[in-house]
């Protein structure tokens, strides 16, 4: 009776979250905080709609207040940093973390814009290796077109990783940050993609039966090390070297494998608990990220 009681909990959580995330309606960020947010909607081809928060700097926020998608759109061109925040499997734009780098960004005084894929959120389609870099870039495309000459960087946490990890979009942005970025390639053919809940599932591995991963039957296999060693573009690696998910071994092979000057990784001590969705915390990353983008205008 135990077993079976621990093998229906632990099958309920991933629908718990799923559940709890399907609860929050994504077209109104300001019902959970976000007061200089908007939502919208692109098309990245026929039959697809992602929806997008952008999140502008902080020190526009009053202006921001009431202010509809043009006003936005129109904003991207003040001459502020960019960044394109793709984030990892499982959930959607309003996930703690998520919510916790977009405030980051436009605290330090930068856009944010954090896309949910096709098939996660309230995108439709299906997530595919495809498909996501499409988004990706359709989304960096337009942005692009709204920005003149501003700054425009990409961050990517765990499965986002992989998406700017892609050749198409390695030449596109001005900078890029890698958040708990896993290691994929000839250095590693036969290590998974980590599940979010994969510490979980290791200790009652029965319930693997009972679960459907929603890229189980699209594969991603992102190249990392061989699209790595033709990037051009300054990249900043962040992981704690805590991370369940995402042992930190993988970002220094990352970075090993690329060690020049436009490749630095920043390591948090894994005593400060960060794991691999808690780096919004550190107190320090502001600065961290602010200098990172200082110095891409040198």
């Amino acid at each position: 009776m135990l077993l079976l009681s621990l093998c229906i909990l632990s099958a309920s959580i991933p629908f718990l979250l799923h559940l709890f995330s399907d609860s929050i309606d994504l077209s109104r960020p300001s019902d959970i905080g976000l007061n200089h947010t908007i939502n919208m909607y692109l098309t990245p081809e026929q039959g697809v709609r992602v929806g997008v928060w952008h999140t502008v700097p902080e020190r526009r926020w009053k202006e921001a207040q009431g202010k509809d998608l043009d006003w936005y759109e129109k904003a991207l061109g003040d001459g502020s940093p960019i960044f394109i925040y793709l984030h990892g499997n499982g959930g959607n734009r309003s996930a703690p973390h998520r919510i916790g780098i977009a405030n980051v960004l436009s605290a330090v005084g930068y856009h944010a814009l954090v896309m949910d894929y096709r098939g996660f959120g309230d995108s439709t389609g299906e997530p595919t290796e495809a498909g996501l870099t499409t988004d990706a870039v359709y989304l960096y495309n337009w942005v692009k077109a709204r920005s003149g000459n501003s700054l425009v960087c990409v961050w990517g946490h765990s499965l986002g990783t992989g998406c700017v990890k892609s050749p198409f979009l390695l030449t596109f942005f001005d900078g890029i940050i890698l958040e708990g970025a896993f290691l994929t390639g000839r250095g590693a053919r036969d290590r998974p993609i980590e599940h979010p809940f994969k510490w979980f599932y290791w200790k009652f591995p029965y319930i693997q039966f009972f679960l459907f991963n929603p890229l189980k039957n699209n594969i991603l296999v992102f190249p990392t090390d061989e699209n790595l060693q033709k990037l051009r573009t300054p990249l900043m690696i962040l992981h704690a070297q805590d991370d369940h998910l995402v042992p930190f071994a993988s970002a220094q092979e990352v970075c090993a494998q690329n060690s020049d000057k436009r490749v630095k990784l920043v390591p948090f001590d894994g005593s400060l608990g960060y794991l691999h969705n808690g780096l919004y915390r550190d107190p320090g990353l502001p600065n961290i990220i602010r200098e990172f983008v200082q110095s891409l205008m040198t």
